[in-house]
């Protein structure tokens, strides 16, 4: 049974008003990693993902985008594996990140899946994902879904991102798109602008003070408990 917290206890912090809304702003464009699910010549989430692409980059964001063409099955190959060196270079570069994929029997696509699976909680002591922004999107052949964004939403909070409220689900995508890949006007692409635009504020309140809102009481003490037993086992 853990003990009661003891409200005296050094770790027991008060809140830090000027790390929290004021801290050092950087000032440059926030970094966007798009991910889509699907390796069709013509798939409808990737053209999706450029078209978010683009909004981003209005918005003043900077954008990459990685194809999953060639990425192995989870434990299909090693870690240094060109593609999964290359995702999660990415994944480390970036601030915040879209998910797009299609609903494929009523879920992910096993290609969204498997680039999710090839990002590890923790990297070289580093959690890549963790306090960064997420949005999702999914795109439908048929009537409109919302199994494979609430899919996602739950793998963006295991990977302990911070997903937006807001998101985008597209009935009918081959209807949505012309025959030069770019999307039509329509309610589904005000929605999917309307989630760049969240997610550019999202990433823009939250990436300069990621450290202090992650900064948690348990893990400060378990890291004090951590250093003092490696002190006396230095001392016996």
């Amino acid at each position: 049974m853990a003990d009661t917290p003891n409200l005296e206890d050094q770790h027991f912090k008060a809140i830090d008003k000027s790390k929290l809304l004021s801290p050092e702003r950087a000032d440059h464009a926030p970094r966007i990693l798009l991910l889509y699910g699907s390796l069709r010549e013509r798939s409808f989430s990737r053209l999706m993902g450029e078209e978010a692409a683009r909004i981003l980059t209005r918005f003043g964001g900077e954008t990459r985008s990685y194809p999953p063409s060639g990425l192995p099955l989870p434990d299909d190959a090693d870690d240094d594996h060109p593609k999964v060196q290359e995702l999660r270079d990415l994944v480390t570069w970036c601030e915040g990140m879209v998910w797009c994929s299609p609903e494929r029997h009523g879920a992910m696509t096993g290609i969204m899946k498997t680039q999710i699976d090839w990002i590890p909680l923790s990297l070289g002591g580093v959690r890549p994902t963790q306090g960064k922004t997420l949005a999702v999107m999914q795109v439908s052949g048929g009537s409109q879904s919302f199994n494979t964004v609430n899919q996602l939403r739950i793998l963006g909070h295991w990977m302990r991102l911070l997903t937006i409220p807001n998101q985008s689900s597209t009935p009918k995508a081959f209807l949505e798109f012309d025959e030069t890949g770019r999307m039509k006007p329509s309610p589904f692409y005000d929605r999917m602008v309307n989630v760049m635009e969240e997610l550019i504020k999202f990433t823009l309140l939250t990436r300069d003070n990621k450290n202090y809102l992650l900064d948690r009481y348990s893990e400060r003490r378990e890291s004090a408990a951590d250093l003092s037993q490696r002190v006396n086992q230095k001392a016996i």
